[in-house]
């Protein structure tokens, strides 16, 4: 803006310097008197809109839309009523993209593959209220497919993996986000609450990835993990701990569903097929929920 001002202002200079050229002495110039314009009047809007009112601007006054803000749960979506109230109502399956490769399939409970989360959710949606409905769940990610039976000692081995690989898991996040746990730090107090023990705080997580005596990631035997843990059980407390507080989310109660597990518990199937078993085993007392206690008494950590 100040270039053309300036632009503009070396232009008139250069018009007032200019010398005027001398009009013909036998030449008169007469003024019309009938064509004179007002001061500082543009002759085009004399000509045009001298006797025009001025026009306001009229802003188009858009509704919005109630479902705009309206979330719904997976499987549903949102309508209007006839009231303009938005309302959840299930989703048609037929509607839901379409599938873009094999790895946005998953497989449910019943054995069935779906192409998408989408169109499962959708399926479930659409079974509210019956017995199928209420049993039916994502059980993990991927087609389905032959799943072995987990043999116990298996089982047995299975913690000391899991309780390393939540280590490792936040450490690498710790050294990618260092504030994400600053964020978490909010959590901390209301899950304390309910545990009713002192929640380890964010800069414990910089203390276990400076601590030399880690065990570093790796393929390692079940012998060395079970030492590693026996040696150092504080390192693993707060993984443990963090994990749950990362799925306890809807609601935020101390306890875990199905739905809650399955972020965690739905891509670890395919790789571990111990996990279900696991996890129905950590429910020690059949509620179809897993308290924190009984979360960590899965993964062999005391009650304080």
């Amino acid at each position: 803006m100040r270039a053309w001002i300036f632009f503009l202002l070396c232009l008139a200079g250069k018009a007032l310097a200019a010398p005027q050229e001398a009009l013909p002495d036998e030449t008169e110039v007469i003024e019309d008197p009938t064509t004179e314009e007002p001061v500082g009047a543009n002759p085009v809007q004399v000509e045009v809109g001298e006797f025009e009112e001025p026009t306001e601007d009229v802003e188009e006054i858009v509704a919005e839309n109630p479902c705009q803000n309206h979330h719904c749960k997976h499987g549903k979506v949102c309508e209007v009523d006839d009231n303009n109230s938005p309302m959840c109502v299930c989703q048609d399956p037929s509607s839901c993209p379409a599938s873009a490769g094999v790895f946005e399939k998953v497989c449910g409970t019943d054995n069935k593959t779906y192409d998408s989360s989408c169109h499962f959710f959708a399926t479930k949606c659409t079974l509210e209220g019956t017995k199928k409905g209420h049993k039916l769940h994502l059980d993990y990610i991927g087609p389905c497919k032959f799943i072995p039976a987990c043999l116990d000692t298996e089982l047995t081995e299975f913690p000391l993996r899991m309780r390393d690989w939540l280590k490792n898991v936040l450490i690498t996040l710790y050294e990618h986000a260092p504030l994400h746990f600053h964020a978490f730090h909010a959590c901390i107090p209301k899950i304390s609450m309910l545990t009713r023990h002192p929640w380890p705080l964010p800069w414990q997580v910089k203390k276990i990835h400076e601590n030399e005596k880690r065990l570093e990631a790796g393929d390692h035997t079940v012998e060395l993990l079970a030492r590693d843990f026996e040696k150092n059980y504080n390192m693993y407390i707060f993984p443990v701990h963090w994990q749950f507080g990362q799925l306890d989310q809807h609601p935020i109660d101390g306890y875990l569903s199905h739905t809650e597990l399955a972020p965690l518990r739905a891509p670890l199937i395919p790789m571990e097929h111990c996990t279900t078993r696991f996890f129905e085993a950590c429910d020690l007392d059949n509620d179809k929920y897993i308290a924190l206690e009984e979360w960590a008494s899965c993964f062999g950590i005391k009650e304080r």
